[in-house]
């Protein structure tokens, strides 16, 4: 596989590197100005120590940090058996050596991210309402997209670039907080005689950079995470076989009205679907984390069969004969796939009380939903209660009584020990 994705992973290691030297130009003026003529050295010093502090923070922490801003909490097995089993089926699939760890986000929007320095310290998150809205292949699909940016080295990418736009826009505000407070240098030091046009230029140039730079480097990480996307899409028709679970499951994610609380600026481009684009069509312009939703479902929908080749034919039928899979994949394994069928549990004549084979586990809409929540209740602290009449009583940790009757038969259950 690193052989499929070298082409991608250059393009964008050359970005990366474009947002540092971005980064040094930046200081280097900023040192000019701030300092004083000859000094520009030490700006470049000044960013290369906000870049290092940044990137050892991101290094050891990055993935703590996007993990907690989500507010996502790490699960086990017995807790969601059904999301455990899928993740479990596209590590094998992707062929990863371990499996990720798994965590879930308490959030009706349905979406999903993953991160992580490497493959083996790799997590992936899910939204409840992620597990809620789509069906097994519909998972599978969004999970199998999320192991592929895993496989595809994508999340380091992702994190130091992430990394290095946080680092120009902290300089960058330094910058402009102290020209706004002190007035740059001219403020602390007269100009020698003759030399105002020079600085009069440096000073020009230093807004500019200030100003255009944090939107330049913005662009970049943008531009590295929609080229991924599409890698990504690719990957996961591979792994699962099957389009149009990814393709179902896009169109949920992008037409569900609940917007991810959590999300910011800086964790968007992480998630399968920009979680703060508007509902419906994403347009495709430099601003856009992801490519247009509409277009990933049609490349998705349009594929012969479900290997590389078949999704670049339809990638380079929609934009003018340029693919996006690199030559190394469409030569070689996995770059041409048969495409399988819909799960049983997916199709409309068994949906009613289907059991996943896999788990034992009632795996339709309303099934998916109560585990989610069940798990939920748990963790904060309720009581359940299975009634003989089949209801299922939740008594919150903050409950006074003793007993409590079931509304449905009206049997009393003792609660003092709970």
């Amino acid at each position: 596989m690193w052989e499929q994705i070298a082409a991608n992973k250059r393009k964008s290691v050359f970005l990366v590197i474009g947002m540092a030297l971005l980064l040094g130009v930046l200081g280097y003026f900023l040192g000019e100005y701030f300092i004083g003529p000859g000094d520009g050295i030490f700006g470049v010093a000044l960013a290369t120590v906000i870049w290092l502090v940044m990137t050892l923070v991101a290094y050891f922490q990055g993935d703590s940090i996007y993990l907690g801003i989500a507010k996502a909490k790490k699960i086990e097995k017995g807790d969601l058996p059904v999301l455990f089993n899928v993740v479990e089926e596209m590590t094998l699939a992707s062929g990863l050596a371990k499996m990720p760890d798994v965590y879930i986000i308490d959030d009706p929007a349905p979406n999903a991210f993953a991160t992580g320095r490497t493959p083996e310290t790799a997590a992936v998150a899910v939204t409840s309402g992620l597990l809620k809205t789509l069906n097994r292949d519909e998972l599978q699909g969004v999970i199998a997209h999320e192991l592929a940016h895993v496989r595809n080295r994508d999340i380091q990418l992702m994190l130091f670039a992430g990394v290095l736009a946080g680092a120009i826009v902290l300089l960058s505000e330094i910058g402009l907080r102290s020209m706004w407070f002190g007035g740059g240098r001219r403020s602390r030091r007269n100009d020698s005689e003759g030399s105002g046009g020079a600085q009069a230029i440096i000073m020009v140039i230093a807004i500019a950079l200030m100003i255009l730079a944090p939107i330049f480097a913005q662009l970049i990480y943008f531009a590295i995470s929609r080229k991924r996307e599409y890698l990504a899409d690719a990957s996961a028709a591979s792994f699962t076989r099957y389009p149009e679970g990814l393709a179902s499951a896009l169109e949920k994610i992008s037409k569900a009205p609940a917007k991810l609380a959590s999300a910011n600026k800086a964790t968007a481009p992480m998630y399968i679907i920009n979680p703060l684009a508007r509902q419906g069509k994403m347009a495709a312009n430099g601003s856009s984390t992801h490519p247009p939703i509409d277009e990933r479902v049609k490349i998705l929908r349009s594929m012969s069969g479900s290997g590389f080749a078949d999704y670049d034919k339809v990638y380079q039928g929609m934009h003018g004969g340029k693919g996006v899979i690199p030559d190394s994949a469409l030569s070689g394994a996995g770059a041409t796939v048969g495409s399988r069928q819909a799960s049983s549990d997916n199709r409309s004549a068994m949906a009613a009380g289907f059991v996943d084979e896999a788990t034992g586990v009632r795996n339709d809409e309303r099934g998916r939903a109560r585990r989610v929540d069940d798990y939920f209740y748990k963790e904060k602290g309720y009581q359940r209660i299975e009634c003989q009449c089949g209801a299922t009583l939740k008594i919150p940790p903050e409950f006074k009584s003793s007993k409590v009757r079931c509304p449905k038969c009206g049997t009393h259950y003792d609660v003092t020990g709970k």
